[in-house]
């Protein structure tokens, strides 16, 4: 896969609706947890090292043919006790098939859930456009860190620029995990962002969709 695909998959303007989306920060934050950059950079490491890792070997495995994109839907939903995580990466999948099809018009779907997750989904796109393993789960990553890194730059007004120089002090960890995720498929789980997860379901007015 060319690094402009690469740099286009992982891009947060890709519409597949990741931008109503925080990842759990919005109600970190309402809970206190995310005050500042510091307290992101911890959350942001956190998620990486769990649902990041999660989420990026089963698409390796997918982007790999090591497993079926219709068993890894199944395993996905395994790895997400939360209903409203899973959801959000439902909604994200959905957005992200219907894009590459118009990407790769002549390619061969397999015939999945409607909205299939999102690991799923990246793993096929990876198959599809010659991505190695490797380079779709930093793709997948990347965007589970800079997806939340944005909410929170949003909704507490921090300077850009911090929260750019704490992404780029992560990549380490990022890259770390994408080789892992090739390896075997990550069983961990995070009990605080499935009560974050539910807990916004009941937010009156809340500005993202999880």
């Amino acid at each position: 896969m060319s690094l402009a695909t690469l740099l286009t998959l992982a891009d947060s303007r890709l519409p597949i609706g990741g931008h109503v989306h925080s990842g759990g920060v919005e109600e970190a934050i309402s809970s206190g947890l995310i005050r500042d950059v510091a307290s992101v950079e911890l959350y942001l490491r956190r998620r990486i090292r769990t649902s990041g890792a999660v989420a990026a070997s089963l698409a390796a495995a997918v982007c790999a043919g090591t497993l079926d994109p219709a068993r890894a839907d199944l395993e996905a939903d395994a790895r997400t006790p939360a209903p409203a995580a899973r959801a959000a990466s439902r909604a994200q999948g959905r957005g992200l098939l219907r894009l590459a099809k118009q990407v790769w018009p002549q390619a061969h779907w397999p015939e999945i859930a409607p909205r299939p997750h999102l690991s799923t989904v990246f793993g096929m796109v990876g198959a599809t456009a010659g991505a190695s393993p490797e380079e779709i789960a930093g793709v997948v990553v990347y965007t589970t860190m800079t997806g939340a890194a944005t909410a929170a730059q949003r909704l507490l007004a921090l300077d850009p620029a911090a929260v750019a120089a704490c992404t780029i002090r992560l990549t380490e960890v990022c890259d770390r995990t994408a080789r892992q995720a090739t390896k075997a498929l990550a069983a961990l789980s995070d009990p605080l962002q499935d009560v974050l997860a539910e807990r916004h379901l009941t937010r009156e007015m809340p500005l993202f969709a999880s």
